[in-house]
């Protein structure tokens, strides 16, 4: 299993930190280059769209719901 690794990362112009997994911060580099974007920019819209759930676990879920949609396609 994979220690978390925190990182800072400024999202609406504050700075905050995260605690991730280093596989999550894998997943969530490659999203956001196969978007064509940062990955302060992928957090922040994560950030924005997560309601109540705290960021870490909202990043988490997102990277699971772009490979479980990336699988249904292939």
């Amino acid at each position: 299993m994979s220690k978390e690794r925190k990182r800072s990362l400024v999202i609406a112009g504050h700075s905050t930190s995260v605690s991730l997994e280093e596989p999550f911060w894998d997943a969530l580099r490659e999203i956001a280059a196969g978007e064509g974007r940062s990955v302060a920019s992928l957090v922040g819209e994560v950030d924005q769209q997560r309601g109540t759930i705290n960021l870490s676990a909202a990043l988490r879920l997102h990277a699971l719901a772009h490979y479980r949609t990336r699988a249904e396609r292939d």
